[in-house]
């Protein structure tokens, strides 16, 4: 199966019940499908929440999220069967009451289960949120809207029918084939870190290491970002097609320049909030983060 056929699939999910698919398949019976599961997602999240799962939030039915459930059943006087029924949720307390995700609108200032499923969502989609915790609260309520603008729905911050039927699309794509800005492995990829989301990508390489437009473009963004990005350049490619490369030693270009492919636009650096050199390297769809790797 591959990768964009497996993310279709786990980023489609059914409001009627929980844990259940289009298709029927229940989540908990097949990891595969599993994968990166909206409801799975809100599932670790409450075991976080309980002290009783410390791995990243990933959708995924592996083996300690089923070892942090079979804890929490234990711990309730439940059985201990690792499967996800209405009594295991009922032990997660009011958090798990909300469930599943398009049961109830949900807007700034409500918490619980679906929540969390839904920050899971706009994550994969483009749109994260700072942390995976199930609080609707400012920055959930920002990517929120500006899912629902790009979606062509209207940006009322409410996630109800017509929003849970958009985040059952699969997640966007470049429509543009794009290069690598750097040589040689990766670090960290697109997708769920710890209790986070990581929009892009990142290179690690040293310090003054040339940094490659990934296309030809213009540059719409060359200076310290003020934020965790550090020194960033924004390259704009046309069809909505934007790359961002962060952490940078050096900037090489100027705002409204052209660039060709290939093109040195600055230098692996550290600045901004950096463990240790390397290109963070990000490409969004307009506006939304979109997973590099599918446009290499």
């Amino acid at each position: 199966m591959t990768m964009n056929r497996l993310l279709a699939l786990t980023l489609t999910f059914a409001v009627a019940a929980p844990l259940v698919f289009a298709s029927g398949t229940p989540a908990a019976d097949d990891p595969e499908i599993a994968a990166g599961n909206p409801e799975i997602a809100a599932l670790q999240v409450g075991l976080r929440a309980q002290g009783l799962y410390a791995g990243t939030v990933d959708g995924l039915l592996g083996p300690n999220t089923k070892t942090a459930l079979r804890k929490l059943q234990k711990r309730s006087g439940l059985v201990a069967n690792g499967v996800l029924n209405q009594r295991t949720r009922e032990a997660l307390g009011r958090y798990g009451r909300h469930s599943p995700l398009g049961a109830r609108p949900l807007s700034l200032g409500v918490k619980g289960w679906d929540v969390a499923a839904l920050q899971f969502a706009l994550a994969w989609h483009g749109f994260p949120s700072s942390t995976l915790d199930g609080r609707l609260g400012s920055h959930t309520d920002v990517a929120l809207r500006s899912f629902q603008a790009w979606a062509g729905i209207r940006a009322n911050g409410v996630a109800g029918p017509s929003t849970v039927a958009a985040l059952r699309a699969p997640q966007p794509r470049s429509p543009l084939m794009l290069s690598r800005p750097l040589p040689g492995p990766l670090g960290d990829r697109f997708g769920p870190r710890g209790a986070r989301f990581h929009a892009g990508v990142d290179f690690p390489a040293a310090t003054g290491t040339a940094i490659a437009a990934a296309a030809a473009g213009r540059v719409v963004f060359a200076a310290a970002s003020g934020s965790g990005w550090g020194k960033m350049v924004v390259l704009a490619h046309g069809q909505g097609v934007r790359t961002r490369y962060a952490h940078l030693s050096r900037i090489n270009v100027q705002v409204g320049q052209r660039v060709v492919a290939g093109s040195t636009v600055g230098l692996v650096g550290a600045t901004g909030e950096a463990s240790g050199p390397h290109l963070h390297f990000e490409v969004l769809l307009r506006g939304a983060n979109v997973d590099p790797l599918t446009a290499f």
